[in-house]
């Protein structure tokens, strides 16, 4: 299967193809390896490739930004996993995440060089921005493989998913940043589009130790 990606435009371009096998998924991984022109995501035989916008990745760094000063301030242990290709084979599934971040699991991915799923335990967090239709719902992959939440950004509005019972229910609160409201993030994310960043970090700061303060 020969894949022509298109050039990088403003506007998000996204491909899903169907009943593509597994060995093929693998196969366009190795052909893409060193290039960030193009996420992949598989989910038993259907492929989604995305060329990502601008206004996609300034969402994504900002919010994993947010995670990672709010982990801080928190005094919480994060390691960030970027878009990292995770895959299991025995699940026909597979992702690379706008960012992934392990928490509660840090201490058994600390050191290592690659991620294997079979072995290794799958991010406790997920970033996922949907901002272009149609998608492939990767909440059935993050469910299947175990992240335990998922920030979802869809269209203009961020929620928080955490997995029960291997489905995703929103919370008003991230269980992996306690303390940490959907509400408090939207916020945060809206300031974040407007501020210039040592000013929006100087607020984000401020605002983890005046919720502390006031618990």
């Amino acid at each position: 299967m020969a894949i022509v990606l298109p050039p990088p435009h403003q506007v998000e371009q996204k491909v899903i193809l169907h009943g593509v096998s597994w060995e093929t998924y693998e196969r366009l991984l190795v052909d893409f390896a060193d290039s960030h022109a193009a996420h992949f995501a598989y989910d038993q035989g259907m492929l989604e490739i995305m060329v990502l916008s601008f206004r996609h990745e300034m969402l994504n760094r900002t919010l994993a930004m947010l995670v990672e000063t709010l982990a801080e301030e928190l005094d919480i242990d994060l390691i960030n996993a970027g878009s990292t290709t995770f895959k299991r084979v025995d699940l026909a599934r597979g992702f690379e995440p706008d960012t992934g971040f392990y928490s509660q699991r840090a201490d058994h991915i600390r050191g290592k060089d690659e991620i294997d799923l079979t072995v290794d335990p799958p991010p406790d967090l997920v970033i996922e921005i949907d901002i272009t239709s149609p998608s492939l719902d990767k909440l059935p992959i993050y469910a299947a493989v175990g992240v335990s939440e998922v920030w979802l950004y869809q269209g203009q509005e961020l929620t928080i998913r955490v997995l029960q019972a291997g489905a995703y229910v929103t919370h008003d609160e991230s269980l992996i940043l306690p303390g940490v409201t959907q509400a408090a993030l939207s916020r945060l994310l809206d300031e974040g589009k407007q501020l210039k960043r040592n000013a929006w970090l100087r607020n984000v700061r401020d605002w983890v130790r005046q919720h502390k303060e006031d618990k």
